[in-house]
């Protein structure tokens, strides 16, 4: 064999490898020609923050009507009222002349009666306040994800929040591997040239880009059909550079290439150079849209605000009028639950962003979803991810530049959803906001060290996601599509602990999408067929779900017990759910459309832990923003004002949760109030930064629970009346002040949790470094204890005076502060302990976590173990000269958020004590068959029409794909059959390779026959093989 023969096969080696799909990359320096220069690549900070105007009110009807006859329903409405001073809002903009749902009403005087005459009119829907919404957009120099200090998008900075290594695993790999390049192109990274090389490039789509405006000469864009201004500065023009890059992104023609180059452009100004905006604004554009027939909406914001009802209403009406919307899922991240709205509605597509590393970026905000907490669980998101650093888009006047953020992420995937929609823009009736939702959800690449709460459903494949759509058949399905609790980390928190008898419910909020119709509903009842050889009836399941799937969606709550049978048992147990969607026919059908799925269940279950191990957090008394302004716990966080992370052990408390159950602690919610748990089977009551007020019923129950050996532990915050005056503030555009309902901890309410036994915490702020037993932690904006039995144990540190700092700006010390007190009920009686600080256990605010003194008082709780450095403190009793026990501000208007206060003439008082959940047992129907091994590659996300997907011709492998050999299993399953997708050039380069070396061995042996081979001595077949090497290492 020759040289040239030799070459020749390399050669063909690497072309069966470019044609086959090799996952080697090499590592790269981003050139331009000549020369090596440094990129400079910025990260998007944005600020959000939404504000109530003065006096200013969003009237809403129940249908679409003329300004004149809307007009004629608000002036007969306040007619015989006193309200004699009002005016309408003049909106000058494109959707004034036309047919409009709102107003927005100027009421001077006489507010409450006005508004109380506009509810009761037959004609409104509902009345609420103006809003005005604030985003602040900071570009800054971003490095290396892995090595630069975090920064929140938040008007705070979380310096302090530790990254444990469940944080900083995510993308990192302990496997050594090849370094990749980061593309020049986006769409390069994501192979949109494939399906432009089709034909398909984004046209005849309308995409709508609600953002800071474009110039109409910017050099990028030659297609922009329409430019619209919705604030009150009349120009169209980008004052920013945010929706330049956002639409370049999507749609640029030339240098940094869009997805969707001929798209039609529909912008968007709904923010003001100074980065303002108003509901109004909003709900004006959006019915704008509808009116246009928009067909995809990027929405690059978004805000914790998930009551504002206007906002959200039209949101869902723009989605049920077919608009694909996408939105950024938010920038709080690490912190988990930390997402945007509108990017948590569930027709929505939410997005995060990763890295070129195909780990998940910092910056990206977590799910679960929180607006059903406190009684149910939040949903998955965001739905998908995609590359949101360092990506390229235009720039202000032409040229290109570098940004990262979800808002960034966002745009991404609304111009691959322009290209992907213009590809099956012929195929009448398949095209919605669930189908395209279905279609990047079930062609997306799992990412191995990301758990759901973190990439949704996984990566964005384009054209996986093309394959899947071009043989489409509108149908349901269910995200996600299978329940685990063996699955870890993706299944994460359910693989994090066993489920055991007597154990509260384990609760998975499915999210149910239906492509077959806006509308639609859950035929019968879903049907539980637990699988008798696989331990079925080893668990129970309760159900409850939408009466009504709209828009395109629906929820399934699903909620999972140990059955009595499994007491002192332990292993898998499997199962499933069957349930049937139905939607009205379609156009030139006879028949109902319905789809029957099938939701795999499968979980571990361990014998029921001892008593002292189970810990019950109680969620029920946490309250958030919105809708009420409840401050941030740690008063040195300025620009934080809200407290509106949920207060959930897998929200802002992750990491003490992950720290507890490494303690081998077993967590569990409790979503109701306290007369609806039993207490003999838990230790603790864990109590962290209460807000909300409790029932008389609970405090007597509680009473004697712990008489009956129930442990409290209670991890207070900070609250003064006039600390709560002094952190109100009043904004100069809406002339409003907002005053807290109550301060980081509502401790009038836990003063009278705690007046049995005689303990009671003051009003005193105070703040500093703690030590006990030589470990420290942070004491952030936390109260002390003013009253305590006296043969109870307290703990005192030298602290500084916050509250006095607020009020009288001066530094003050204060000297033996009681934080820590431990008190014994009785001989058979539980043990309270109780800390004036919990910002040390929460993440959003943490600089030193204070995991361990926790540890330590459960111990104490469950044994009677007093921490030695606390015992051998010298004992002092606590000061006598105490003027009262802190009051509820006057005034205050928490019942109007509270669960428990209701409105009264004077003072609010408790509601009648609501009756514990009950929850609706299916009854099962076992099954004589096992389940899958495995629930994620047995799942087929959509089923398609007969026959094979389109194969498309790929010359190259996909940016960035990298399975590791110990996780590839799990790496990534699509619905369709991977043998259509095998490339024809690698079987045609393999054909040749063969047919060549045939030809070789035919021409070896027509020159030299085997059996004079064979005859040769042995030392001259070693010399016949040596002649065959040696022109191949001899010199020339």
């Amino acid at each position: 064999m020759n040289l040239t023969s030799l070459h020749l096969i390399t050669f063909l080696v690497h072309l069966a490898s470019l044609a086959g799909g090799s996952n080697v990359q090499y590592s790269s320096v981003r050139r331009v020609p000549n020369m090596t220069v440094p990129l400079t690549v910025h990260r998007v900070n944005m600020d959000f923050s939404s504000r109530n105007v003065k006096s200013e009110y969003i009237i809403v009807f129940n249908g679409y009507y003329e300004a004149s006859t809307r007009c004629r329903y608000i002036t007969s409405a306040l007619r015989e009222t006193e309200v004699a001073d009002w005016d309408l809002i003049d909106r000058t903009n494109p959707a004034a002349a036309l047919p409009s749902d709102f107003d927005v009403i100027l009421i001077k005087d006489h507010t409450k009666a006005g508004l109380s005459a506009l509810k009761d009119h037959p004609a409104v829907k509902y009345v609420t306040q103006e809003k005005e919404v604030t985003r602040n957009l900071k570009s800054v120099p971003d490095a290396d994800d892995e090595f630069m200090p975090w920064r929140s998008s938040r008007p705070m900075t979380r310096n302090s929040l530790s990254l444990s290594n469940f944080w900083s695993s995510t993308g990192r790999y302990t496997s050594r591997r090849l370094l990749r390049a980061v593309p020049r192109e986006i769409t390069s990274a994501l192979q949109a040239d494939v399906l432009w090389e089709m034909g398909y490039t984004g046209a005849g789509i309308r995409i709508a880009i609600f953002d800071t405006g474009l110039s109409e000469k910017h050099p990028h864009f030659r297609n922009i059909m329409e430019r619209t201004d919705w604030t009150n500065e009349k120009t169209q023009d980008d004052g920013l550079g945010h929706g330049t890059f956002v639409a370049g992104v999507i749609s640029s023609q030339t240098d940094c290439r869009g997805f969707a180059p001929d798209a039609e452009l529909h912008i968007y100004r709904v923010f003001t150079n100074n980065q303002v905006s108003y509901t109004s604004w909003f709900l004006d554009a959006f019915n704008y849209a509808i009116h246009r027939k928009i067909n995809v909406l990027n929405l690059s914001i978004g805000g914790p605000d998930f009551m504002d009802h206007p906002f959200v209403d039209k949101v869902w009406e723009l989605t049920a009028n077919k608009v694909i919307m996408v939105s950024a899922i938010g920038n709080d991240g690490p912190l988990y639950g930390t997402l945007n709205n509108p990017a948590d509605q569930m027709d929505v597509i939410g997005v995060g962003g990763i890295n070129f590393e195909d780990g998940i970026a910092k910056f990206s905000s977590r799910g679960m979803t929180t607006w059903e907490l406190p009684g149910g669980y939040g949903r998955m998101k965001p739905d998908i991810v995609t590359y949101g650093s360092t990506v390229r888009g235009s720039k202000l006047g032409g040229g290109c530049r570098s940004l990262s953020g979800t808002s960034v992420a966002s745009p991404v995937v609304a111009g691959a959803v322009t290209l992907l929609a213009s590809a099956v823009i012929d195929k009448d009736g398949i095209l919605n906001p669930a189908s395209m939702k279905q279609a990047l959800m079930a062609s997306a690449r799992r990412l191995p060290a990301a758990n759901m709460f973190e990439q949704g459903h996984g990566k964005l494949d384009l054209v996986k996601a093309y394959q899947i759509l071009s043989n489409y058949k509108p149908q349901a399905s269910l995200s996600p599509s299978y329940i685990d609790f063996t699955e870890c980390p993706y299944m994460w928190p359910y693989c994090s602990q066993a489920i055991y008898y007597g154990g509260m419910p384990t609760i998975v909020n499915i999210t149910v999408l239906n492509a077959m119709g806006v509308t639609g509903k859950i035929i019968d009842k879903p049907l539980w067929q637990p699988f008798s050889p696989q331990n079925g009836n080893m668990i129970e399941v309760a159900i409850s779900y939408s009466n009504e799937l709209w828009p395109w969606s629906g929820y399934l709550d699903v909620s999972v017990i140990a059955s009595r049978d499994a007491a002192d048992w332990e292993g898998i147990a499997n199962g499933q759910l069957t349930l049937t969607v139905e939607s009205p026919a379609g156009m030139g059908e006879d028949e109902p459309r319905t789809t029957t799925l099938v939701l795999p269940i499968k979980v571990r279950i361990i014998p029921t832990p001892p008593r002292a191990k189970r810990i019950l957090w109680d969620q029920y008394h946490n309250l958030r923003y919105p809708p009420g302004y409840f401050p941030r716990d740690n008063l040195r966080m300025k620009n934080d004002p809200l407290d509106w992370n949920a207060d959930h052990i897998h929200t802002n408390f992750k990491d003490l949760y992950e720290y507890l159950r490494k303690s081998g602690f077993f967590v569990e919610v409790l979503g109701s109030p306290i007369t609806c748990f039993d207490a003999e089977q838990y230790g603790t009551l864990l109590i962290v930064d209460p807000e909300e007020e409790f029932f008389p019923e609970e405090i007597t129950k509680l009473r004697r629970d712990v008489e009956n050996g129930l442990s409290i532990i209670i991890f207070a915050d900070w609250y003064n009346t006039t600390v709560m005056r002094k952190v109100k503030f009043f904004d100069e555009n809406t002339r409003q002040w907002w005053m807290p309902d109550t301060g980081g901890s509502n401790i009038p309410a836990v003063n009278d949790l705690l007046a049995p036994w005689g303990m009671a915490f003051g009003d005193g702020v105070y703040e500093g470094d703690i030590q006990i037993g030589g470990r420290k932690a942070t004491y952030a904006s936390g109260t002390s204890i003013i009253k305590f039995p006296s043969d109870g144990v307290i703990f005192y540190q030298n602290l500084k005076d916050q509250g006095h700092e607020v009020i009288n700006r001066g530094t003050v010390a204060a000297a033996n502060v009681p934080i820590l007190g431990l008190y014994q009920h009785g001989s058979s009686a539980g043990r309270l302990a109780l800390f004036g600080d919990s910002n040390c256990l929460d993440s959003s605010h943490m600089t030193v976590d204070c995991f361990w003194l926790l540890e330590e008082l459960l111990q104490y709780t469950a044994y009677g173990n007093v921490p030695p450095a606390i015992a051998e403190q010298p004992s002092m009793e606590l000061p006598r000269n105490i003027d009262g026990l802190p009051l509820r501000m006057e005034g205050n208007h928490l019942h109007r958020y509270s669960k428990v206060l209701e409105s009264h003439l004077g003072e609010p008082k408790p509601r009648p004590l609501p009756a514990c959940p009950l929850l609706d047992w299916a009854l099962p129907e076992p099954l004589n068959i096992s389940a899958p091994t495995n629930l994620f590659k047995h799942q087929k996300l959509l089923s398609i029409e007969e026959g094979a997907a389109p194969n498309i011709l790929l010359d190259r492998p996909p940016f960035n794909q990298h399975i590791i050999p110990a996780e590839a299993d799990h790496y990534h399953e699509s619905s369709l059959d991977n043998s259509t997708s095998i490339p024809f050039m690698f079987l045609l380069s393999l054909g040749v390779i063969v047919a060549f070396f045939a030809f070789l061995l035919h021409k070896r042996r027509k020159r030299t026959p085997w059996t004079s081979f064979r005859k040769r001595p042995r030392r001259q077949r070693y010399k016949t093989m040596d002649s065959y090497r040696k022109p191949l290492y001899s010199s020339p």
